[in-house]
C-alpha cells in the first residue's frame, strides 16, 4: 500500500470523528426514520427516507473517501450498474458490453435495455482494446472480468471511448478502489457490488456508484429517488462496518490467494489456472501497474462438471455459494449459469482462513479425487 492509500485508510477509520459532540457514539447509529421533523420545507439535512437519511449518509462519506469522488449508495450491485446505464443511454444510444463479464449485466442488456431501444453489443473483455467504439455512447467494462479474470487497460480504453464521444463505465466489483482505481484511470464511473469484499461477511446486499461528473452524478442520485431503489439502514450500517476492516482483510486474501494459486498451477489435477498474480498469466501484465496485486479471486479448471462438483463438495474449507469476496473460501462451477467457460472451470474465492489450513483441506480434496 502507498502512502496516500494509508492516509485514505485513516480518514475513512475517522471520517466521523470531526462533527462529533461530547457523549455521541464513535459508531454511526442506524437510523431507521423515513420521516423527520420539517416545520418548514427548505434547509433541512434530511425530508423523506427515500431521499437521504443518515446512516447512508455516513457509508457515503466512507465510499467517497476510498474512491476520491463523489458516491451514491444503492440496494445491490445490479442496482448500481441499473442506475449507472439507465442515467447514461437513451433510446437508439449505443452501448458496449463484455460478452465474458458477470451474466446478470447481459441480461440487464437484453431484457431492459434492448426493449427500451438502446442497442446493446456484446464483445469479449480482451477484444474491446481493439473494438471499434465509433456510434457508442458508453463503453462497459470489466476487469478482471468475473468470471473469466481476463483484464483491459483502463486508461487506453477511456482515452479511446472519450475520443469517441463515449462515457466509459467500470465494473471495479472484484478489485475494489484500494487494489484498482478506474475513476484515476479516466473512466467517467465507476460501479460495483458492496456485497462482495467491501461488506465481507455475506450478510448485506449493497452496491454504489462514483463519479467525479457533477451533472452525471445528480442524474444517478435523482434516478435513486425516483426510481426508489434504494439502501436499507441496516445494509448501509453493515457495509460501514465491513468497509473498516476491506483493507486487513484483502491483505490476507490477496496474499493467500497467491499462495493457492501457485501450487494449484502445479497440481496435476487442475487442467488450467487463471491468476492474474502469476508470471505468465495472460492477465499478469496489468498487476503493479493498474492494479496494486492479483487480487483474490482464482480460476480452476477441473477434468469436467462432475469432477469439480465433487471437489467442492469434498473440501470442507470452501463454501459452495455464488457470491465472492466475503470472509469464507467459497467455489461454484459457473458453467452451471451459463457463462462461457468449460464445464470443470470453478471460480475460487480465498477468504480470510489461515492460508495453510485452507491449502491442506484444498490438496485432500484433491487427493480424494485421484485416489
Amino acid at each position: 500500500m502507498t502512502a496516500e492509500t494509508d492516509a485514505r485508510i485513516a480518514r475513512l477509520l475517522h471520517h466521523r470523528k470531526a462533527g462529533l459532540s461530547l457523549g455521541e457514539p464513535v459508531v454511526p447509529p442506524i437510523s431507521v426514520a423515513t420521516t423527520f421533523h420539517l416545520p418548514q420545507a427548505q434547509g433541512a439535512a434530511h425530508y423523506y427516507g427515500r431521499s437521504g437519511q443518515p446512516t447512508w449518509d455516513a457509508v457515503e462519506a466512507q465510499l467517497s473517501i476510498l474512491e476520491a469522488a463523489e458516491t451514491v449508495t444503492f440496494p445491490s450491485g445490479m442496482a448500481a450498474i441499473t442506475a449507472a446505464l439507465v442515467c447514461s443511454l437513451k433510446a437508439g444510444a449505443k452501448v458496449m458490453i463484455p460478452s465474458d463479464g458477470y451474466y446478470v449485466t447481459r441480461l440487464l442488456g437484453r431484457d431492459l435495455l434492448q426493449v427500451y431501444g438502446v442497442d446493446v453489443v456484446q464483445v469479449p473483455t480482451l477484444e474491446m482494446e481493439t473494438a471499434d467504439f465509433t456510434g457508442f455512447q458508453v463503453i462497459y467494462i470489466e476487469t478482471p472480468s468475473n468470471p473469466g479474470l481476463d483484464t483491459v487497460d483502463i486508461a487506453v480504453l477511456a482515452r479511446r471511448a472519450h475520443a469517441a464521444g463515449a462515457l466509459l463505465i467500470a465494473d471495479n466489483t472484484t478489485m475494489t478502489p484500494f487494489l484498482q482505481r478506474p475513476l484515476d484511470l479516466g473512466a467517467d464511473l465507476v460501479v460495483a457490488a458492496d456485497t462482495k469484499a467491501p461488506a465481507g461477511h455475506s450478510d448485506a446486499l449493497f452496491g454504489h456508484v462514483a463519479g467525479r461528473d457533477a451533472n452525471l452524478m445528480a442524474r444517478i442520485r435523482e434516478w435513486r429517488r425516483q426510481s426508489g431503489s434504494v439502501p436499507g439502514p441496516f445494509e448501509a450500517y453493515l457495509v460501514h462496518r465491513g468497509l473498516e476492516t476491506l483493507e486487513v482483510r484483502l491483505e490476507r486474501m490477496c496474499a493467500s490467494a497467491a499462495v493457492i494459486a501457485a501450487r494449484l498451477a502445479a497440481h496435476p489435477a487442475v487442467k488450467n489456472l487463471r491468476y492474474p498474480g502469476l508470471p505468465g498469466d495472460a492477465s499478469y501484465g496489468a498487476v503493479g501497474g493498474q492494479m496494486a496485486n492479483g487480487g483474490f479471486l482464482i480460476g480452476l479448471t477441473l477434468a469436467d462438471a462432475e469432477v469439480a462438483e465433487a471437489f467442492l463438495a469434498r473440501c470442507p474449507m470452501i463454501e459452495q455459494a455464488t457470491s465472492f469476496g466475503g470472509t469464507h473460501s467459497a467455489g461454484e462451477r459457473r458453467a452451471r449459469w451459463g457463462d462461457s467457460v468449460p464445464e470443470g472451470f470453478i471460480r475460487l474465492s480465498v477468504g480470510i482462513e489461515p492460508v495453510e489450513v485452507l491449502w491442506s483441506s484444498i490438496a485432500a480434496a484433491l487427493a480424494d479425487l485421484q485416489a
